[in-house]
């Protein structure tokens, strides 16, 4: 018989590991897990409530904003608050930082240990086309003292994060997490309401068949894309190639199918967006720890995203993330073009 685990009695097994833990961090990723089963349900019948469609606002990357996008990001955010254990929230729908205050228990202030980031509902222009979505966080520790959290710890590399995951809202709800120790995955199941582990210790592979990037930016890319795409689709029984194009255009999406089967997802910069259009903070960073801790690789084209040092809450950068010697490869193109 499968083992029998949900996603809180895993983390908190994994929390046993470390004697000094306080418990703030598996509460915290208990708090994200029931945010995502209250966005999931909403998900699921938006078709049946007033939850499609655009408000008629604009985001802070200039995007229109879908009645979804509000409802999960204040869910997340309030939830946040309500939990006690962040100092600051930082929320690729909102233009700064919310900082918080440290609870006061039992007559004493007990500092906010941690930062959480969160796109609270990536995709979400395909929400009206019943494409898959979903939500992505990632967790740092504060480097500030106690009080507020202030923009110093929420602007810390890739490579000082505690957790990262994302939900993803689809013919069934799934949601994937890391903690620096492995990637495990769990379903939500409907009937008891619980997310259930189905896939511990997921590993990618360490080369593709697929490859996943929006063409229609064809003629906006540098010569090294272009040679790198056109190199997938020639035939070579050799390396595998060509390749099979998989292209959703929801990058949640997009990602889980390739950490489940192999495969590289591109954002390259173009000459539209010369500096890539994923936003570091809520996309790249989280998806690149969770793609390394199963075996893969993410990088900007030259350096390992985690890497790259935060200048701005809404910084964005280029992505090249999945399958090892896929990512590597792509790299030995953009080299050449460079030199």
């Amino acid at each position: 018989m499968k083992k029998f685990n949900t996603i809180y009695r895993h983390i908190v097994e994994a929390e046993r590991k470390y004697p000094e833990a306080t418990g703030q961090l598996s509460d915290l990723l208990a708090d994200i897990a029931l945010a995502c089963k209250m966005i999931s349900l909403e998900v699921n019948r938006a078709g049946l409530i007033d939850i499609l469609g655009f408000t008629g606002d604009t985001n802070v990357q200039g995007e229109e904003v879908k009645k979804l996008d509000v409802y999960a990001n204040e869910l997340l955010t309030n939830m946040m608050k309500q939990g006690g254990h962040i100092c600051a929230i930082c929320s690729e729908e909102e233009e700064n930082f919310l900082p918080l205050e440290d609870k006061f228990v039992d007559n004493k202030y007990v500092t906010n240990k941690y930062i959480c980031h969160f796109d609270p509902l990536d995709g979400s222009s395909n929400i009206d086309a019943n494409v898959s979505i979903g939500t992505i966080f990632s967790i740092y520790k504060r480097v500030s003292d106690n009080g507020p959290g202030e923009l110093r710890d929420c602007l810390q590399k890739g490579v000082d994060q505690v957790a990262a995951g994302y939900a993803i809202y689809g013919s069934s709800t799934v949601l994937v997490y890391t903690t620096g120790d492995g990637v495990h995955a769990f379903t939500l199941d409907p009937t008891a309401g619980e997310f259930l582990l189905s896939s511990e210790n997921i590993r990618i592979p360490k080369r593709s068949k697929t490859y996943s990037v929006n063409e229609g930016n064809h003629n906006k890319w540098s010569k090294g894309i272009k040679d790198y795409v056109s190199y997938l689709k020639e035939s070579d029984p050799g390396t595998g190639r060509p390749y099979s194009s998989r292209y959703i255009g929801s990058l949640v999406a997009d990602f889980h199918r390739n950490l489940l089967y192999g495969g590289i997802f591109m954002y390259p910069a173009d000459k539209k967006n010369p500096d890539g259009k994923l936003r570091l903070m809520y996309e790249a960073n989280p998806l690149s720890m969770i793609v390394e801790q199963a075996g893969g690789r993410s990088s900007n084209g030259r350096i390992r995203i985690l890497e790259i040092e935060p200048k701005a809450l809404h910084q964005r950068t280029p992505l090249f993330i999945g399958s090892e010697e896929d990512v590597l490869a792509v790299e030995r193109f953009l080299a050449t073009e460079n030199n």
